[in-house]
């Protein structure tokens, strides 16, 4: 595995990535393949009976046989708070989440990572923006001048502008417009699709089921 030392490109660069259904020698050959030697899962609850070979502990060792560094940020930076302060009728809302003393550590835990290392963030979902990791980590992070690159399911990247752009598009919003700037717009569109996306805390009985104890 090649590690990449470069700090004028890791110091302000995070990458993300989501493992999906795919298999653990595909995951590792795309973090490999962009040189990452940090995976920081931000699942709050990293297990699956679909996807067993992502739960925490089997993924970890995984990652450790590979030379790989994984560290669990899943309390700090979870879709699923424990606050209740983060939830508005029942749902989770991210600006709340982005407010909270807890994400911020996971921050800067994440930013320290950066200092001498390429980290990813990891969670589920195949694609950014169905994904916390793009719409909630990623968008502070890029309003704070991060660089936020997606590693995509072929192995490509995807910068956050360009995703940014897919979001405008995915919701109907074009970046001209005669009442709302592009930051306004981009906003709006962040809030839609956080309405989509976040996590409602009616699903805990039903996902408590489908988790191990």
């Amino acid at each position: 595995m090649t590690v990449f030392h470069d700090r004028s490109l890791m110091t302000k660069t995070v990458y993300t990535i989501g493992h999906s259904n795919g298999t653990a020698e595909r995951l590792l050959a795309l973090l490999n393949q962009h040189g990452i030697a940090i995976i920081a899962d931000v699942r709050s609850q990293p297990y699956s009976r679909f996807n067993p070979q992502f739960n925490r502990e089997e993924l970890a060792s995984v990652l450790k046989t590979s030379g790989l560094e994984y560290v669990f940020l899943g309390r700090e930076l979870g879709a699923r708070s424990n606050d209740p302060a983060c939830y508005r009728e029942g749902r989770a809302q991210y600006s709340l989440i982005a407010r909270t003393p807890v994400f911020e550590r996971g921050i800067e835990r994440l930013r320290a990572g950066m200092e001498n290392l390429r980290v990813a963030i990891l969670c589920a979902e195949k694609e950014p923006l169905s994904c916390h990791r793009s719409i909630l980590i990623g968008r502070y992070l890029h309003e704070r001048s991060f660089d936020v690159r997606h590693i995509l399911e072929d192995g490509s990247l995807e910068d956050h502008d360009s995703s940014l752009l897919r979001l405008l598009a995915l919701h109907g919003m074009q970046e001209s417009n005669l009442f709302y700037t592009k930051d306004e717009l981009v906003a709006i569109a962040y809030e839609r699709q956080a309405e989509q996306i976040e996590y409602a805390a009616s699903q805990v009985s039903q996902n408590q089921l489908s988790q191990p104890a």
